[in-house]
């Protein structure tokens, strides 16, 4: 099929790309000229595992193109995807000024019978209203037909979650729609849920809300458990072994981040206020996730006191490992509270530095090694699970620091490690591990 992705977020240019491997016929159009010109050349702007390589394959195979021109892109498309951004708003509602400018330019060179499907995750009725949009701008009137069909792909394994999905959810006008989805899709032999598309707008926000759910009820057990003396993994083994429970994102730590949870579950609480529902729990999970952030801080202080003239270790800056995603990351508020508390905060994240420039404060010294940024530091802080911080030889903090103490805000570590490498360790919902020589003092 010959396919339009319009937007070169992580949602479009994965998708593009993945759709262009599987022999598809995609031009990707993004409005930035620097990034257009550097993807025509096979680079992402964006940091994603594989992702380079796999278009400069489809690229030099002839499947994939990239343009800044709407005219070129749109016109006899069989299939037009919209992946781009909708930013919350102050109220936390999804803006949606995006998604309409390109509904306007779809609009305008639109195709017969072509299929406008809405990748960008977007309030119930959406579709209906960008419908309107596209014909609104149409200089004549053809038909054309709209779909929903929301991203559940994770950053730093973006590729493998869009050619091996958990279920392709089709939200569609009619069934002619979704079995012409079905076939663009077939090649990824995944399990297909079709339904209508006000349901399908409301899926992705569900899914979303109900995972940020989990994490944050395991990071409230994980702060009963600090106080009773339990250990959170433990206990989140002990429920993941039930089938209706399961494991996955019961992992205790500072909170989530990126660029989905938050935003997706504020505009829940909108969507749910605009019919006059009050979204109490999602609200609280909110809130619990805020809190969160703040917790290493906290154990910070407790800890060693007041801050003033200490130096701290930040090791990894993005909301997660395998991107350079800065969107909602932990690092940012505590980076913030630390300078504000007179710390001199060292900082050190493999792949997302240059994004963390533009967030953190100036004061911040930026390094080049983890190494270099735990150098007489009084306390470092695991912030982001980089394999190459939960790698690392936990003794060489008796040699660059000025005591080993560690707080691991993601849990990297066992406690019989910890106790191993004669350091003070601090983590999410154990026991803290204390110096064997601190003992004997």
């Amino acid at each position: 099929m010959k396919i339009c992705v319009i937007g070169t977020g992580y949602v479009g240019l994965v998708t593009g790309v993945c759709l262009a491997d599987i022999n598809h016929s995609v031009t990707c159009i993004d409005n930035n000229h620097e990034k257009v010109q550097l993807m025509k050349k096979g680079i992402s702007p964006i940091y994603e595992p594989g992702l380079d390589e796999l278009m400069k394959r489809n690229i030099e195979r002839g499947t994939l193109t990239f343009t800044e021109s709407y005219e070129e892109g749109i016109p006899n498309s069989d299939v037009i995807f919209i992946a781009v951004g909708t930013p919350q708003k102050e109220d936390g509602s999804a803006d949606l000024q995006y998604v309409e400018d390109v509904a306007a330019k779809i609009g305008q060179h639109i195709s017969p019978n072509t299929i406008v499907v809405i990748k960008s995750t977007v309030p119930v009725g959406t579709n209906v209203h960008v419908k309107e949009c596209i014909k609104r701008h149409m200089p004549v009137s053809v038909p054309f037909y709209m779909a929903s069909n929301p991203e559940f792909l994770r950053e730093g394994s973006a590729i493998y979650d869009t050619l091996h999905p958990d279920r392709i959810v089709i939200g569609a006008e009619n069934e002619e729609v979704a079995q012409r989805l079905k076939e663009l899709y077939e090649p990824f032999e995944a399990p297909f849920f079709v339904t209508d598309i006000a349901s399908s707008e409301l899926i992705k926000y569900a899914s979303n809300a109900f995972l940020a759910t989990k994490i944050s009820f395991i990071n409230e057990i994980s702060n009963i458990c600090d106080k009773v003396g339990a250990n959170i993994e433990d206990v989140a083994d002990g429920m993941g072994y039930d089938r209706r429970i399961g494991r996955s994102f019961l992992n205790a730590g500072i909170g989530y981040g990126g660029s989905c949870f938050p935003k997706d579950t504020h505009a829940l609480v909108q969507i749910a206020g605009n019919v006059n529902h009050d979204f109490e729990l999602l609200r609280s999970v909110i809130e619990v996730n805020n809190k969160q952030q703040r917790l290493l801080i906290e154990k910070i202080e407790k800890r060693l006191g007041s801050l003033k003239g200490k130096k701290i270790a930040l090791l990894g800056l993005a909301f997660k490992p395998n991107t350079d995603d800065m969107r909602e990351a932990a690092s940012i508020v505590i980076a913030k509270e630390l300078v504000q508390k007179g710390v001199k905060v060292a900082a050190y994240d493999p792949i997302a530095i240059p994004n963390a420039k533009k967030l953190l404060p100036e004061s911040v010294e930026f390094t080049n090694t983890y190494k270099d940024a735990i150098q007489e530091a009084d306390a470092a802080v695991i912030v982001t699970e980089w394999d190459e911080f939960k790698e690392m030889d936990l003794t060489e903090l008796h040699q660059y620091m000025k005591e080993p103490l560690l707080f691991d805000g993601r849990n990297c570590f066992t406690l019989d490690q910890a106790k191993k490498a004669d350091i003070e360790y601090h983590s999410i919902g154990r026991k803290v591990v204390e110096r064997e020589q601190a003992i004997v003092r």
